[in-house]
């Protein structure tokens, strides 16, 4: 592992654990095994940082997602292809999923390039308000119809993830949990 990817997965562990303002870049890089120096020469400020490993993460779920993703499948099983692929990506992930979930809900969310984040969302829109112009989805704004579906991701995750469930049974209750969301959102 390059010092990058070292002060990355340090810094990873120490802000899911400590949150943003708990976690001095000493302590990231004293976890990394580097110089204070050193940090500071791949991210110039902790801002900066914490930025970073958010786009690195969300670039990482949304690869996935686009990966599982077929081309021609039909609209509900696109979006659920969508998410699935997330949920079984945050269960994969959990500690990247939860910093994730903690930068959305930090300020930090706000310094995050306007173009950056519509590359992340606009495939996800796209198709949203392709199904409502198709009538398959309700006719409401596409951008609520995303986050009602990402905050129920978010919500199936911490159900799935707080119960002792076998594969199986996390299978099953996401399955049952995404035809609730489709029967809500159609």
């Amino acid at each position: 592992m390059d010092k990058r990817d070292l002060i990355i997965s340090a810094a990873l562990k120490l802000f899911v654990n400590n949150g943003f303002h708990g976690t001095a870049t000493s302590k990231i890089a004293q976890e990394a095994g580097v110089a204070n120096g050193t940090l500071f020469q791949y991210f110039k400020t902790k801002d900066e940082l914490i930025i970073a490993l958010y786009i690195h993460f969300k670039d990482e779920l949304v690869e996935y997602v686009s990966r599982n993703t077929a081309e021609n499948a039909d609209i509900k099983e696109t979006i659920k292809t969508q998410v699935l692929s997330s949920l079984f990506w945050a269960i994969d992930n959990p500690t990247k999923f939860r910093f994730i979930q903690q930068f959305h809900t930090s300020p930090y969310i706000g310094q995050v390039e306007q173009d950056i984040l519509n590359k992340q969302v606009e495939p996800h829109l796209a198709l949203i308000q392709k199904a409502i112009k198709q009538g398959i989805i309700k006719p409401m704004p596409a951008d609520l119809v995303y986050l009602l579906i990402t905050n129920q991701v978010f919500c199936f995750y911490l159900f799935v993830t707080s119960k002792k469930l076998s594969k199986a049974k996390q299978h099953e209750t996401i399955e049952t949990t995404f035809e609730m969301l489709w029967d809500m959102i159609t």
